[in-house]
């Protein structure tokens, strides 16, 4: 069994930081990510706050807003809020992380170039450690489904060991039109087919977005800008499909918020941040549609019942 394939949890193997502006803040801010122990998960830190850092579990009943990104903090303290999470959050569960420290000196995480592929980077260079602690999965036992108009998303019970996703869009532009994708999160499928896709937006909806606060960084250097069927980017498209690209890279990050690995398969149609929220509470909610198990041989359900897992030798990075 090589390194890569051992069903143990991983941290980063030293402290790694970079600056970039908000997305939708258009502040300058400082992002540090730190290893962290085994069974401590992801845990974002504001350190500009007057009181003291500010601690925020990057969990699914700590997101306070979904408008055009996801955003977490504590609900009734809009200070402690930390937006456009996904893209980061994204590059940590692709790259194999399960415990870290995001610190974090602004209301946002730095947007780079729209993508995840610079956190893929920093994540390269401070390198990955393995724990001892045996990683936990969240193994799908029957469907939950969430749907509002006709935008849906499905998590399905499915054997592999790997989270598998499927993506619809539909937009009246010509540039997008229709487009779907599937892929199945094996080692290195994150970094080879979503990291790079980026964000993307259009002209016609700019003015309104920055009235409503959001989108105030935004620009040709760290989103895919249309007007109308035109890309307006020098460069075009890093991908003829890399919208629906993006939004498999969002949907990574956004269950990501679970806070173990989804054993199981998403099935999406035109779902964004909300959807993508909505799925794990019914999930959450639902006793009988999950367990939790450890990514063992000899692994045990959380509420004491034996359940091994026959792939766990191959569990993910």
């Amino acid at each position: 069994m090589t390194e890569a394939s051992l069903p143990v949890q991983r941290t980063l193997r030293a402290p790694i930081g970079c600056t970039g502006v908000g997305l939708h803040s258009g502040r300058k801010v400082a992002l540090t990510l730190r290893p962290a122990a085994e069974n401590s998960g992801i845990v974002v830190v504001r350190t500009d706050l007057p009181g003291g850092p500010v601690a925020i579990p990057a969990r699914w009943d700590h997101v306070v807003d979904t408008r055009r990104c996801t955003v977490l903090g504590h609900a009734g303290r809009p200070e402690t809020h930390v937006g456009t999470v996904e893209h980061l959050l994204a590059a940590l569960a692709g790259s194999g992380i399960d415990n870290a420290v995001i610190e974090v000196d602004g209301p946002e995480i730095p947007v780079m170039d729209g993508s995840a592929a610079p956190f893929v980077f920093l994540i390269e260079c401070a390198g990955v450690a393995v724990q001892e602690a045996p990683r936990r999965v969240i193994e799908i036992l029957r469907p939950v489904r969430v749907e509002e108009g006709d935008a849906a998303i499905a998590l399905l019970p499915d054997p592999s060991p790997w989270l598998g996703l499927e993506m619809e869009i539909e937009f009246a532009s010509a540039a997008i039109r229709r487009q779907s994708r599937s892929v199945r999160l094996a080692p290195g499928v994150f970094k080879a087919e979503l990291a790079r896709a980026r964000t993307f937006g259009f002209v016609e909806e700019i003015e309104a977005l920055r009235e409503a606060g959001l989108a105030r960084g935004g620009s040709l250097a760290n989103a895919v800008v249309l007007r109308g069927a035109t890309v307006l980017n020098a460069g075009g498209l890093r991908y003829a499909d890399e919208f629906v690209r993006h939004k498999l890279l969002d949907a990574v990050g956004d269950l990501a918020l679970a806070g173990h690995r989804l054993r199981g398969k998403v099935v999406a149609r035109r779902a964004g941040h909300r959807l993508n929220n909505r799925l794990l509470q019914a999930l959450f909610t639902d006793p009988g549609s999950h367990r939790i198990v450890d990514a063992l041989p000899s692994a045990s359900v959380r509420d004491g019942a034996s359940a091994p897992l026959a792939a766990a030798a191959a569990a993910p990075v």
